[in-house]
């Protein structure tokens, strides 16, 4: 049997480039999708195939599909990892606002899923969707990234009830902070970064954010033949933060 081949979405930094090295280091081939260049830097010897695109553009997903059928000959694996975070009181939340995370965090999960199904009921493979514990507890201020994220966990859950019976599994993960770019980047929008970095802290058990690597073994895992009975599952990363 060939090797097997993934479609990582968002995979420039963070959490994805980490899914895309773990994956690797797995034995996967892996499309690599980004709508930033520095994708890029992850191409290796064939390996990893980078494709630079909008995942919100109506031909990314079928041309990263397409990518790995041709290129690698089969699609194991769909990781569906891209999205943008926002954390603002509803009362400052525009209409724009809501259109736009959707269109990041939901739309694609759901279209890159329902393109990606045919090749992975083929294959026997599965989908593991990256949601958050915002999807499935109430914070402050995150009231449409929370909502987003709501909606990644009830599609991981239909999608595995839909799918059981054809041999696809579908999980995902549900990280707290973890210590990216991308939670850097929010925090540095807050009046008092320092401030709400000990909130943050506090409110994980164990006392700090998990890493991007932590998050991706989860993801790993849920993809490995191990993980055979796992379906329909939200695997929480999140320091014990929801266990409190």
């Amino acid at each position: 049997m060939s090797e097997p081949a993934a479609i990582v979405t968002g995979a420039a930094r963070g959490i994805g480039r980490s899914v895309v090295t773990g994956l690797l280091a797995a034995g996967y081939r892996v499309v690599a999708v980004d709508v930033s260049p520095a994708v890029a830097d992850l191409a290796e010897d064939g390996r990893v195939v980078p494709v630079v695109a909008d995942v919100t553009a109506d031909g990314t997903p079928g041309a990263a599909i397409e990518r790995a059928v041709t290129g690698f000959g089969r699609l194991d694996l769909l990781v569906n990892n891209a999205a943008r975070f926002l954390r603002r009181p509803i009362l400052e939340t525009s209409d724009a606002d809501f259109d736009g995370l959707f269109a990041v965090n939901v739309r694609p999960a759901f279209r890159f899923a329902r393109a990606a199904l045919p090749h992975l009921i083929e294959s026997g493979g599965c989908i593991v969707n990256v949601a958050s514990i915002s999807g499935l507890i109430g914070v402050a201020n995150q009231s449409v990234y929370a909502m987003t994220k709501g909606a990644i966990v009830q599609l991981t859950r239909q999608l595995a009830i839909e799918c059981a019976g054809r041999g696809v599994r579908v999980n995902a993960v549900a990280p707290g902070a973890v210590d990216t770019e991308f939670m850097d980047e929010a925090r540095a929008a807050d009046p008092d970064p320092a401030a709400s970095l000990a909130v943050t802290l506090s409110n994980h058990p164990i006392g700090r954010m998990s890493t991007p690597d932590e998050v991706a073994r989860a993801i790993v895992f849920l993809a490995a033949p191990e993980s055979a009975g796992i379906t329909g599952t939200i695997l929480s990363v999140d320091g014990g933060y929801i266990a409190r």
